[in-house]
């Protein structure tokens, strides 16, 4: 089989994108009210689920809802509130000393660069794409978390294990313009079916576009029926 073309490519990439519309929402499933919320919801994200994540915020946000509220707080009291989601010293250190960087700096407000937001603590690419696109609609990449990486590689839209590096493959197939809804559908692909120990690749209605589902798919037996020997046919026995 001769290898796709970048075209090629792009036109399948194209038809995957526009059945996930059909199916999934344009949104991140992380609860907020605010652009500064759901950039602590994401921080919070890492190496957790978004259902976990969802069930710490009311309680943190109804302690400390604002940057200038968080940046008085203590370490330990972010901890206590942030442990359930794992790696709670890291992810309270950081969510302190962002609420302190836009308290002092940019008068509590985020920056809507990613240049600048990726310069905030314990914010990189995947985090500066979510709030950039799903707080104030700016396409500025394609987020990568774990789901999307996984259904890029097995869609065979990507090589690569680097998130960056599947970031910059996805914005070679996809229009500027479907960025963000492409990633949150994605991500809901990710949990509902292509799931990552058993996806469930029979009811998908991606598998004529994902070359990735054949090492899913049960294997049919192609070989021939064996021949009926003349005494066979005669007992009606094989």
């Amino acid at each position: 089989m001769p290898p796709e073309s970048l075209a090629d490519k792009r036109r399948r990439a194209r038809r995957i994108q526009r059945k996930l519309k059909k199916m999934y929402p344009a949104k991140t499933a992380l609860h907020h009210e605010s652009p500064f919320q759901l950039l602590i919801a994401t921080i919070l994200s890492a190496q957790c689920t978004d259902e976990r994540v969802n069930q710490v915020l009311p309680g943190l946000f109804e302690r400390f809802s604002t940057p200038q509220d968080f940046a008085t707080a203590t370490q330990s009291e972010v901890e206590e509130l942030v442990r359930s989601t794992g790696f709670f010293r890291s992810k309270a250190k950081h969510i302190l000393s962002v609420s302190r960087t836009l308290t002092e700096q940019y008068n509590g407000e985020l920056p809507r660069t990613i240049e600048q937001l990726t310069k905030l603590a314990g914010v990189g690419r995947k985090t500066a794409n979510v709030v950039l696109g799903s707080a104030f609609g700016v396409a500025s990449g394609v987020v990568v978390d774990t789901h999307v990486g996984r259904l890029s590689r097995r869609m065979r839209l990507t090589r690569h294990d680097d998130p960056v590096k599947v970031e910059l493959d996805l914005m070679k197939l996809l229009p500027q313009s479907v960025w963000i809804e492409f990633s949150h559908q994605m991500i809901w692909h990710g949990r509902a079916v292509c799931q990552a120990r058993k996806p469930h690749c029979e009811e998908c209605s991606l598998i004529a576009d994902c070359p990735g589902s054949r090492d899913f798919l049960p294997v049919k037996d192609l070989r021939p029926a064996p021949r009926r020997t003349t005494k066979s046919r005669q007992t009606g026995k094989t």
